[in-house]
């Protein structure tokens, strides 16, 4: 799922930015993630300027405009917000001559204040449009933060996906979507999982209905997103295919350019779902963060053992 944009009102009430003026130019659209800050464009050069990005103006652009003549500061500004950049933020340091207004008004496009420095709203800027633009895959699936590792848990509806996560939720592991959950990659490497908005916080088990889980287990029992690390398929048992014992055998399932661990647990009366998930979560942090194979380590005392050399 390609995300098309944003819109510039959107961005300014995600990330708290103080409408200076332009509520006519608050239904534009943003499409790129790259912020502007103009240089060379200010000084009258724009072969490269690429308007579709958002402009930030700091102290230093500003302090710049000021060595200029006044008609000639407004017609470099003139120049650029005459290609309809989709927004203009300022710093919290900057304060605009009354021109930008007029200006801004010419062209609608709102101008805001960020409470940051130029440098710190820059990477803000930057990391929230990465995120909010970026490619997404929809996923029929529970997602969840158990021992610290963001674990996607799937299989065909009625295996029982969510009254599993209700357990782990009780356990003390946190809930970030039900039923459908929305991925993107940040960098080949770095997964993204999380709910869509309608679903954030909220789970379906039936013959309850729909829950919240902060209302149900408190605050601490849900979180927006998690970095994906492993996938737990849930199949319902089958007598005549076989299973990895050993633990040997090392699947993965691929997310656009990431490759991931992908375990399947066979479900059957009696076995309990939540606590082999936690298990297998334990062990894929061990052989991710510590290096440790516990099957491999088996395997080979046992095949030393064979070969008389304990």
């Amino acid at each position: 799922m390609q995300n098309k944009g944003v819109l510039v009102k959107k961005i300014i009430e995600d990330n708290k930015l103080e409408i200076i003026y332009g509520e006519d130019g608050l239904d534009r659209l943003v499409v790129e993630d790259m912020i502007c800050r103009p240089g060379m464009e200010l000084c009258g050069y724009l072969d490269f300027y690429e308007p579709q990005r958002i402009v930030l103006l700091g102290t230093k652009e500003t302090t710049f405009l000021k060595t200029l003549s006044l008609p000639l500061q407004k017609e470099r500004v003139n120049n650029i917000f005459a290609l309809e950049p989709p927004l203009l933020v300022i710093s919290k340091n900057v304060s605009l001559p009354d021109y930008f207004i007029s200006i801004a008004k010419e062209h609608k496009i709102a101008i805001v204040k960020s409470d940051l420095s130029t440098t710190a709203t820059s990477s803000k800027l930057y990391t929230y449009l990465q995120e909010i633009l970026a490619t997404r895959i929809s996923l029929h699936a529970t997602f969840l933060d158990i021992h610290g590792l963001g674990t996607l848990i799937m299989g065909h509806s009625g295996i029982g996906k969510s009254e599993t996560a209700l357990d782990l939720i009780k356990r003390g592991h946190q809930l970030i979507s039900d039923d459908l959950v929305e991925i993107f990659e940040k960098e080949p490497g770095n997964l993204i999982g999380t709910a869509p908005d309608i679903l954030k916080r909220y789970m379906e088990i039936r013959g309850i209905g729909i829950v919240d889980v902060v209302h149900m287990f408190g605050s601490g029992a849900y979180r927006p997103k998690k970095n994906v690390k492993l996938v737990i398929e849930l199949e319902a048992w089958d007598k005549d295919k076989y299973y990895d014992r050993l633990g040997l055998k090392q699947e993965t399932i691929r997310f656009f350019d990431t490759e991931i661990t992908k375990l399947v647990i066979p479900v059957l009366p009696g076995r309990n779902v939540a606590l082999l998930i936690e298990s297998a979560v334990l062990n894929e942090k061990l052989r991710i963060y510590g290096g440790y194979n516990d099957a491999k380590t088996f395997v080979d005392a046992v095949n030393r053992k064979a070969r008389g050399l304990e």
